[in-house]
């Protein structure tokens, strides 16, 4: 029977044997400075507390009969073994600031600091969005200034600036559609959506209340731009496409589809996520966008991810943009930034909004850092960017086709990723194998399984800000890992064996997860 140690922690038995990592196994459980960490239940106790609090004096009680006298068995830590708790997990996670990330179509690329130096600035950080306007004139600049880089950038009338993150923002751009149809009497109810499109976009369009049909993609990757005409008619309320696409490869005949598409009375929504690749190069208002979300956490380089706030402002086309959101910026004459709302709507003729996305204004931390990354790179900057990013992915397509298929190789150069499939694996070992042998290698896997037009997918998206030092190191862990999917190396259906947890059962895991700690000892 195992004894508590000094925090109180019961380790369990050690399994018998040893391991490739650590060797004969370890009393603790701990290999070296890889750290087993307990939950925090299994670390303290519920008799004591890590704080003294004065005894509370008598009163009311006003929680009706919904209080509760019994202990609710939460745990009691010092400060020092709960941040101790806290640093160990944190240990354990993969990050921007430790290694590559190469998740395609998600653009994890590093947040200079001083974008966060900027956005901690109390008159931002600070900043509530009830405080009177005359309060937040600062502010009001950040989002006008960014606006108006969005608008340069891509060439468009109008921005929403409120739309909190890339699916939030495509809704508001079929949102400002449908209005816009319901303002000339067009009652169309169809979507067309390319197959090589984000999975957000149908998802989008059905919420929406729109039927989705998909058009099919030409062998080398791209739509099909004659199936797309073909289909085009009095129903189609628009097409939703992804440019770059989720292949990574650029459309070629956008403004054709754009033509095609508005000579038949409809839109054209463009998914912005993958605007990194082309910003600086292409604005997509001369390509005929109507609308299109560009994710501040993608391109701009604002966090991205882990539950944390995102930001998708959407840029609209002449025709759309008087259908577009409240609130928004504007300047008038005399040099003042406003902040047009339902009340003032008719002063800046903008009666036509369909409505709200938000109830107040957008993240003001995401704009701030945004605006401080596009400043800081300049016009021709942020053009580097776009050419550095589709540099390394084609650095790391070429550098792998000859052991990984490359199933859209042939297509010209790839954008702002690099995609691969299964085929050439050994029978039995698939992509999911693969991804679990990187993690052994030390770096988060690519993007898996998507898109879903190649079998066994691997996407994967360097960015602009690794170096060539650090893509040849990536590139050397991913060859390895594919040689042996290729010769058959069974150790790779139990990898990995050197992360602190080995293979789940992902299914299990998703269908019957285990979200509550119960008390061994109360069992």
């Amino acid at each position: 029977m195992s004894t508590p140690n000094a925090s109180g922690w019961k380790p369990g038995t050690p399994v018998t044997g040893h391991n490739a990592m650590s060797g004969p196994d370890t009393a603790t459980g701990n290999r070296a400075l890889m750290l087993e960490e307990p939950l925090l239940f299994e670390i303290g106790h519920v008799e004591t507390t890590g704080v003294d609090l004065p005894e509370p004096q008598g009163g009311a009680n006003r929680l009706g009969g919904f209080d509760r006298t019994a202990p609710i068995g939460l745990p009691g830590l010092s400060e020092p073994e709960t941040v101790r708790h806290y640093t160990r997990l944190s240990r354990q996670n993969y990050a921007i600031d430790l290694g590559l990330f190469p998740l395609g179509s998600c653009t994890m690329k590093h947040n200079p600091r001083l974008n966060e130096k900027v956005a901690r600035m109390p008159g931002f950080a600070d900043v509530h969005p009830l405080q009177p306007v005359d309060t937040v004139r600062g502010a009001l600049e950040v989002i006008n200034e960014l606006a108006f880089w969005l608008l340069d950038l891509t060439g468009m009338h109008g921005v929403a600036m409120s739309p909190k993150a890339g699916a939030h923002g495509e809704l508001c751009g079929i949102l400002c559609i449908r209005a816009a149809l319901e303002a000339r009497g067009d009652a169309r109810e169809v979507i067309l959506v390319p197959e090589s499109a984000h999975g957000t976009n149908p998802a989008t369009a059905a919420f929406a209340g729109y039927k989705v049909e998909d058009i099919p993609a030409t062998p080398e990757g791209r739509v099909d731009l004659e199936a797309l005409k073909a289909r085009l008619g009095p129903d189609v309320a628009g097409v939703m496409i992804t440019n770059p696409n989720t292949c990574g490869l650029f459309e070629r005949d956008m403004k054709a589809i754009s033509d095609a598409v508005h000579a038949a009375g409809g839109f054209v929504y463009c998914d912005g996520a993958n605007f990194n690749a082309i910003v600086g190069k292409v604005r997509p208002g001369d390509l005929g966008v109507d609308a299109m979300h560009i994710n501040l956490h993608k391109t701009f380089s604002t966090p991205h991810g882990g539950g944390g706030p995102g930001s998708g402002p959407v840029v609209l086309s002449e025709a759309l943009s008087p259908y577009g959101p409240l609130p928004f910026t504007a300047r008038t004459e005399d040099g003042v930034v406003h902040l047009v709302e339902e009340e003032n709507a008719a002063e800046f003729e903008h009666t036509e909004a369909f409505g709200r996305m938000t109830a107040f204004h957008g993240q003001m931390g995401m704009f701030t850092r945004a605006l401080a990354y596009m400043l800081s790179h300049g016009a021709d900057g942020l053009k580097q960017v776009a050419e550095d990013a589709v540099l390394n992915a084609n650095y790391i397509l070429r550098s792998l086709e000859d052991v990984l298929d490359a199933p859209f190789g042939h297509s010209g150069p790839c954008m702002h990723e690099a995609l691969f499939s299964d085929k050439g694996f050994a029978e039995g070992l698939s992509t999911l194998d693969l991804a679990k042998g990187l993690i052994d290698e030390g770096y988060h896997p690519m993007t898996m399984y998507f898109p879903l037009v190649v079998h066994g997918a691997m996407l994967v998206e360097p960015t602009e800000t690794e170096s060539k030092a650090a893509l040849d190191q990536f590139i050397m862990a991913l060859r390895s890992v594919a040689e042996r999917a290729k010769t058959g190396d069974e150790a790779l259906k139990s990898a990995p064996h050197y992360a602190p947890r080995r293979r789940l059962d992902e299914t299990q895991a998703a269908r019957k997860p285990v979200l509550a700690w119960n008390d061994p000892d109360m069992a």
